[in-house]
Parts: structure tokens; C-alpha cells; sequence
């Protein structure tokens, strides 16, 4: 009989301490503290990731502010240039009906040597005389009667050359167009 004492009496099974119904276990404590600490780190990530957004969006808006305020100072100086490119361009229509022929080649030096340095900067001639008129590039100060059916629409004379820069209109053609 003692073997079957043996076998229904079991071992004795440990019973956990019981907590309250209000008190958190120690693993609960933890698990809340793991998923409020995962919360705050995605907030921060959150929080860094906009920063940085906006920190590149800061560095490319300073830099083509950079460059169009750069461009707008060349700009305005070769605007103020082209009255020197336009006496340089009376000047050797006079003086091609000049017997002075060191005149003639001086002025010419000058004006192809500042013609040729503003071009580097992005300066073009906008070219009218026989071309369409065109409003987007040309400003028609006169119109007068066409000598041909053919030119009429066309510019037929140029009184101020326009320019462009770097694709832009830096000033329109002032032109004469036929009627």
C-alpha cells in the first residue's frame, strides 16, 4: 500500500504569491515602460526626421537665393553696359565713312573685346533686322508701308539692338517693322 501512497499523493505544486487586483505585476510595469519608451523614441525619430526636412529645405532655398541674387548683380551691371555697347556701335557706323582708319580699328578693338567678354557672361545679341516680328522679342517703335508684299510682318530696320541674358530678355529690340 505504500506504493499507492506514493502514487496519489503528488508533490506539492508551488503556488505563486497572489497581488492585489489594482497593483501591476513587475512584468507589466516593464512591458508599459517598454511600449511608452518605444512611443517617445518614434516621437523623437518623428520629431528629427522633420527637422532635418526642413534644415535641407533651409540649405537649398539659401543656396538659389544665393545664386539669383548673384545673377541679378551681373545682371544689372551689363544692363548698365549695353549704353557703351550701343556709342561704341554709332561710333563705327560714323566712322565707317571716316577716312581715319586707327579710329575705325580702335573703336572696333574696344567694342569686339567687350562684345566678347560680356558674351563669356552669357550676354546675345538678339538678332531682328529681316527676321518675323516677334512681340516676345522685339518692341516695334514705327511701322511704316512694306516695299514688298514679302516684307510685310518683317522688321526693316533696327533702332536699338536687344539682348538676352542667359536666356532671358535683358532688352527688347526696338525695330521698325513693315506695314
Amino acid at each position: 500500500m505504500a506504493d499507492k501512497d506514493k502514487e496519489t499523493k503528488q508533490a506539492p505544486v508551488k503556488k505563486e504569491p497572489k497581488t492585489p487586483k489594482n497593483k501591476p505585476s513587475k512584468e507589466e510595469e516593464l512591458q508599459k515602460k517598454v511600449v511608452e519608451l518605444t512611443d517617445k523614441l518614434s516621437a523623437e525619430h518623428g520629431d528629427y526626421l522633420r527637422l532635418m526636412a526642413e534644415f535641407e529645405t533651409f540649405r537649398r532655398r539659401s543656396a538659389e537665393e544665393r545664386l539669383n541674387m548673384v545673377s541679378t548683380a551681373s545682371a544689372d551691371t551689363i544692363k548698365g553696359l549695353l549704353p557703351v555697347l550701343d556709342d561704341c556701335e554709332r561710333a563705327l557706323q560714323v566712322l565707317e565713312k571716316s577716312s581715319d582708319s586707327a579710329a575705325r580699328e580702335g573703336t572696333a578693338l574696344i567694342y569686339n573685346k567687350l562684345m566678347a567678354y560680356l558674351k563669356t557672361r552669357g550676354l546675345e545679341v538678339i538678332e531682328a533686322k529681316g527676321k518675323k516680328f516677334d512681340i516676345d522679342f522685339h518692341e516695334a517703335v514705327a511701322q511704316i508701308p512694306a516695299p514688298s508684299e514679302q516684307e510685310k510682318g518683317l522688321v526693316l530696320d533696327v533702332v536699338q539692338t536687344g539682348y538676352m541674358l542667359s536666356g532671358k530678355i535683358l532688352r527688347y529690340a526696338k525695330v521698325v517693322v513693315g506695314a
